[in-house]
């Protein structure tokens, strides 16, 4: 199956630049490693920065954990369809047909559902989308 678990403890995050927590603390630590001694970086706008950073990192983390879950659940509804019922859009005319669902595949993290009609056709690669009616 193409969902990874999600993992919090162990996962390494990444900032929108590309970089890690540590490399960013890195870029501060420079910054204060060769500021003009004249001019030096208030207290106060260090920690600012210091903050975002933080932010930035739990953000990403947020955003990441909701797209695993996300990913899940659609597998979770994808599969709890097998067996089932459905009325679905054909996309030819715009026709509604019926059958059941008969296998559950995944592409790039998408479930795609195969579905044998009545008059023992088999439709493919579906899109929980396109399923209009569940009995």
């Amino acid at each position: 199956m193409a969902v990874a678990p999600v993992n919090s403890t162990q996962q390494v995050t990444q900032s929108a630049f590309g970089l890690d927590f540590q490399s960013l603390l890195k870029i501060i630590l420079t910054e204060l490693t060769y500021q003009d001694p004249l001019k030096p970086v208030d207290n106060y706008e260090f920690v600012s920065q210091l903050g975002q950073f933080s932010q930035l990192q739990l953000s990403q983390t947020l955003n990441d954990n909701v797209t695993h879950l996300l990913a899940s659940q659609a597998a979770t509804q994808a599969v709890g369809l097998i067996g089932r019922t459905v009325d679905f859009n054909s996309g030819s005319g715009g026709t509604t047909l019926s059958g059941q669902v008969t296998a559950v595949s995944f592409s790039s993290g998408q479930p795609l559902l195969t579905i044998q009609t009545a008059d023992g056709t088999t439709v493919g690669d579906l899109s929980i989308a396109d399923i209009s009616q569940i009995r």
